[in-house]
């Protein structure tokens, strides 16, 4: 296995590293491996998508830890977290000017609740860890490696954002999600595992340390779940990205992106184009001829609130 050639140790989540090779993203990989005709219509398509208040809440907390742990440590504290509330959802409706209408003007008493409501999710933070005892490398950390080919596969270029990088002095490494929701049941769980996974691959790819702890912070109910890889987990994981990445590739040649129903669809914005819920798909617009593939590494900061 081998470091991307054009890896990017660290960009902000607004910037756009020099050279932007196709590549998967878990948030894309996790689409593909959910329902085939999602993934086409997000990276293929590129239909637009309405973000709800839940997310766009979760976007918003996550800039607020961000911005609280770029503050000296002792800065770091409860109030201060709220200071930066306010800013943080500005800045986001200054950047995507489409969210102002998340709530009509006539609803200010929905705006203030749903506000309170990312206060709550700040508190829960502070109840779950304190942030001045920490020391942190690197938040919203983006990082890209690529996976060698194999037997059965091409090379498979990895991107996507870490929301929290912690390393001890004696060299172990944490990585650390934010997830504004409540810890998930089963299909939740393992969507959210799948995106730790996909990490602590490609950290281990770069820097050559198979990450400690696996740590996801659920703020909706304080809760805390912790998972340690081994070597052995994360080369049978990569075999695994390679076959996802493959069957991507096979359908973009076919077209054939087929629909999987489950419980997940209760979140999707594409029902109405969906055959199993008597939608039709636009006609399919084709795999590029140049050879070019589609890039499934785009993640949007919607994506890495999940």
């Amino acid at each position: 296995m081998t470091v991307a050639s054009d890896e990017v140790a660290a960009v902000a989540p607004s910037e756009t590293p020099v050279r932007r090779r196709p590549a998967l993203s878990p948030s894309r990989a996790g689409d593909f491996k959910q329902c085939p005709l999602l993934y086409r219509f997000r990276v293929v398509d590129r239909l637009p998508e309405v973000p709800s208040p839940v997310a766009v809440r979760g976007t918003v907390v996550h800039t607020v830890l961000e911005r609280l742990f770029a503050l000296p440590a002792a800065e770091r504290v409860p109030e201060r977290a709220q200071e930066l509330l306010e800013p943080a959802w500005q800045d986001l409706q200054a950047a995507e000017p489409e969210l102002a209408a998340l709530f009509g003007p006539d609803d200010a008493d929905g705006a203030a609740g749903w506000l309170d409501s990312a206060r709550s999710l700040l508190d829960s933070y502070f109840a779950l860890e304190d942030p001045t005892r920490l020391s942190p490398e690197a938040c919203e950390l983006f990082v890209e490696a690529e996976l060698e080919p194999s037997e059965d596969a091409g090379p498979v270029l990895l991107r996507g954002y870490i929301d929290r990088l912690d390393v001890a002095p004696t060299g172990e490494i944490r990585v650390v999600d934010y997830k504004t929701g409540a810890a998930p049941r089963e299909i939740g769980e393992a969507r959210a595992l799948f995106q730790m996974k996909f990490y602590a691959v490609v950290l281990w790819r770069l820097r050559g340390v198979v990450p400690r702890q696996l740590r996801l912070i659920y703020l909706a109910d304080q809760q805390l779940l912790s998972y340690a890889p081994d070597e052995a987990e994360l080369r049978r994981f990569e075999r695994t990205l390679a076959a996802i990445w493959t069957a991507i590739l096979k359908a973009g040649r076919t077209g054939d992106f087929r629909p999987h129903r489950s419980r997940m669809c209760d979140y999707c914005n594409h029902q109405a184009l969906c055959p199993e819920f008597g939608g039709t798909p636009p006609p399919y617009p084709g795999w590029p001829s140049d050879g070019e593939v589609p890039d499934a590494g785009r993640q949007t900061p919607q994506d890495r609130a999940e």
